[in-house]
């Protein structure tokens, strides 16, 4: 891994230091929204949003190696606590991606979470950096390339990476011409960095978050690298925090993840009466789509005016699909089109470009990834062999594979160091950020954190499916700062 620039080790280590300096956090020191130096006003453009909802930008410096350099702006959401005297401070809603926003947050999710919760905090929402309506990136992409299963490519049916070789060529090309300096500054750390200044402009010594998937290893980082900036931390749906390959772990973790849901998914597609079923029994689904993955591999579907159904396009709906219990009739759905040679009513979707700009560039900015495609073509080939389902993608050449840019410093090692002020929630079947993943990132908190592991299946787990064991310890810590004694097991 190429080393930590001079500069950003100079900037990084020295605020973790300072604030270890500062004294502890009392009820009444805590800053309210009077103390902010933001401008809050109606929000433009939130669909959705509740009139209470406010919004703000802050400006905060693209290479935080350069502090006094260009600076670009940080798109912010409010929903203030709604008791005063119970006021505590300030919650984060950290959003997944890379590439997703917790703009509307505060107004959605934020909603769900008990009274208790929101009387004792204002709720904060977010687009990150590249994100609209924050100072955006892009990589002026053609359309085809904006394709899921071109940024996260699948290998050819027979195993070949050329093709995929030849797209991060492309989509690496374009970045470089198109994206700007911006695109230089994508990255985990520079996430966390501007978490930071969110809270300074906020007026708060301490934040706390309810952090989500990518966003777990985004407040993981922040976690370590302003530890004692931390109140009351929640990381849900969690990510492998592998300082040697950071994304590459998570996408290769899909592998484990599908494994992990497929029975589930294969339970419910075989029940009886069940409109959407596929088989008559939860053994016979997983030979089924393997066969008709290989049918579409070598006859294709296609359709006037609709792109081509083949096995790829089968696989990624079939992972869309399992990331939620409530998305696995379209999964069924496509299944039942590839069994009658039709073509299912959605297929694969493309994403913004300002989504596939920052999605793109954090991962490839926050580790080298390899360059040669015979060690993607061996990765591949052993991930096929071991993992049939998802027929090599984890281990695939992504645009990174050709990434015209040096990491600028090395990944943030995430450690035990710190104070004990976190809390980790996760499904035991999880296609996106599975079980194993999360365990990782347990033991490299260490005395930090305590894991509460659930009973349950998809993506998210805090207030998503029910489980009122978990919900309640969750909540429980919010309101009082109290956790289980260890890491504890909600059925």
């Amino acid at each position: 891994m190429p080393p930590i620039t001079r500069h950003l080790a100079l900037t990084a280590v020295p605020a973790a230091l300072l604030v270890a300096l500062l004294p502890p956090l009392t009820a009444d020191a805590v800053p309210g929204p009077d103390r902010s130096a933001l401008s809050w006003e109606p929000c433009d453009g939130t669909k959705g949003a509740e009139p209470r909802q406010e919004c703000a930008t802050v400006r905060v410096p693209m290479d935080y190696a350069d502090p006094g350099g260009a600076r670009i702006s940080l798109a912010l959401s409010r929903i203030p606590a709604e008791d005063d005297g119970a006021r505590r401070g300030v919650l984060f809603l950290v959003p997944g991606g890379p590439g997703g926003s917790s703009l509307n947050d505060p107004s959605g999710k934020g909603q769900k979470l008990p009274r208790e919760v929101r009387d004792q905090y204002d709720l904060i929402g977010f687009a990150p950096r590249g994100i609209a309506p924050s100072g955006s990136a892009g990589c002026g992409l053609d359309q085809g390339d904006l394709a899921m299963t071109k940024l996260r490519p699948w290998p050819a049916p027979d195993g070949s990476v050329d093709e995929n070789m030849a797209t991060a060529e492309r989509v690496s090309d374009a970045c470089a011409r198109e994206g700007g300096a911006l695109m230089r500054h994508l990255s985990t750390p520079n996430n966390a960095r501007d978490l930071d200044r969110i809270r300074a402009a906020l007026g708060e010594r301490r934040i706390s978050a309810w952090a989500v998937s990518y966003g777990t290893y985004v407040t993981a980082v922040y976690s370590q690298l302003f530890p004692h900036r931390t109140d009351r931390i929640v990381l849900d749906s969690n990510d492998d925090p592998d300082p040697g390959r950071v994304a590459r772990a998570w996408l290769a973790g899909h592998e484990q993840g599908v494994e992990d849901v497929f029975p589930h998914f294969a339970a419910w597609a075989s029940e009886p009466g069940n409109p959407d079923r596929v088989a008559r029994t939860a053994a016979e689904v997983r030979p089924l789509f393997l066969r008709l993955a290989a049918r579409l591999d070598r006859e294709p579907v296609r359709r006037p005016g609709a792109e081509v159904f083949d096995g790829n396009a089968l696989r990624q709906i079939m992972l869309d699909g399992l990331s939620l219990p409530g998305r696995y009739p379209t999964s069924a759905r496509a299944m039942a089109a590839a069994r009658s040679g039709s073509v299912p009513p959605a297929l694969p979707g493309s994403v913004p470009q300002d989504v596939a700009a920052v999605g793109t560039g954090t991962i490839c900015n926050d580790v080298a990834w390899p360059r040669s495609a015979a060690a993607y073509r061996k990765d591949v080939a052993e991930s096929r062999a071991a993992y049939p389902l998802t027929a090599g993608m984890p281990r695939n050449a992504m645009p990174c594979a050709a990434w015209r840019y040096e990491p600028r410093e090395a990944p943030v090692r995430i450690t035990g160091r710190g104070p004990s002020t976190l809390l980790l929630v996760q499904n035991e079947r999880d296609a996106v950020t599975p079980l194993s993943g999360a365990l990782r990132l347990r033991e490299a908190l260490g005395r930090r954190a305590v894991m509460v592991t659930v009973n349950g299946t998809g993506h998210h787990s805090y207030l998503a499916h029910g489980n009122t064991c978990g919900d309640r310890t969750v909540s429980h810590f919010l309101t009082t700062g109290e956790r289980p004694d260890g890491d504890t097991y909600c059925p």
